[in-house]
């Protein structure tokens, strides 16, 4: 199927690594020009350079910083104008889940993890609308987790920074929608990444662990981060222009909610 997404401009945050990385891929091979980014300069070197090694190089540019700084956001945003001019297509992959578990928990917990994925969203996506809103087109989706619609054993405060994300998406999407613009959000499930955490529970504990997919995940196995990246791809592309604020899941049916 062609998505309609050569040439389209695109940045996707968090993408030295994952489902970041596996979003990239996806949209290089679309032919897109594409921004990857990310804190740490070593694995962003290396994603870069496998990168250019499976694809033309003058379609990929790197981009080293923290995108929950709002100065880092102005310059990268301001890099890839020089270069490629506006965004086509916004990737929020922002934000983590570590943190204690349990409801006794220190204000510093709920506002770092809040932090970390809310508020790095929002900072992120407040900058690259007012070029869209200018072009009139545009298509944004942040990545939220199925924390933020089930009851699990993930930290509260990510539980409910996920699902303050895709609130935000589909109320957020309210207000675009005449500017052209969408914003949808979808939801993993359990995804096995090398050196995600899902990695290291199975090194401690791999029994327990894979009794609990079968119980969980009707397709009783993990995803992987290609799973995710075809949906964010769909999403962004043409082939979805009547969908915004949605949120899409791909979790292997654990979710029970409609």
């Amino acid at each position: 199927m062609d998505l309609h997404l050569e040439d389209k401009v695109v940045l996707v945050a968090g993408s030295s690594r994952g489902i970041g990385l596996a979003t990239v891929r996806a949209f290089l091979a679309e032919g897109c020009r594409t921004v990857i980014t990310g804190r740490d300069s070593i694995a962003l070197t290396q994603a870069r350079a496998s990168l250019e090694s499976e694809f033309n190089p003058e379609r990929v540019m790197a981009c080293e910083g923290d995108l929950c700084d709002s100065g880092v956001i102005k310059t990268v945003l301001a890099s890839v104008s020089d270069r490629w001019g506006p965004l086509d297509c916004l990737v929020a992959n922002v934000g983590g889940g570590r943190g204690p578990i349990g409801w006794d928990l220190q204000e510093s917990d709920w506002h770092g993890l809040f932090e970390e994925n809310l508020s790095c969203t929002y900072r992120l996506v407040q900058q690259v609308l007012p070029a869209m809103i200018r072009s009139h087109q545009g298509s944004i989706v942040l990545v939220a987790s199925i924390v933020g619609l089930e009851s699990t054993r993930a930290p509260l405060p990510y539980s409910a920074a996920k699902a303050a994300i895709v609130s935000y998406g589909k109320n957020l999407a309210r207000q675009l929608g005449p500017f052209n613009v969408r914003v949808n959000s979808v939801a993993p499930g359990n995804i096995l990444l090398p050196g995600g955490s899902w990695e290291r529970h199975l090194a401690e504990r791999r029994d327990e662990v894979l009794r609990e997919i079968e119980a969980e995940v009707p397709l009783q196995r993990f995803g992987r981060a290609e799973e995710v990246a075809d949906l964010i791809i769909f999403l962004s592309s043409d082939r979805a222009a009547f969908i915004t604020g949605s949120c899409m899941v791909a979790d292997g049916g654990q979710t029970r909610s409609m």
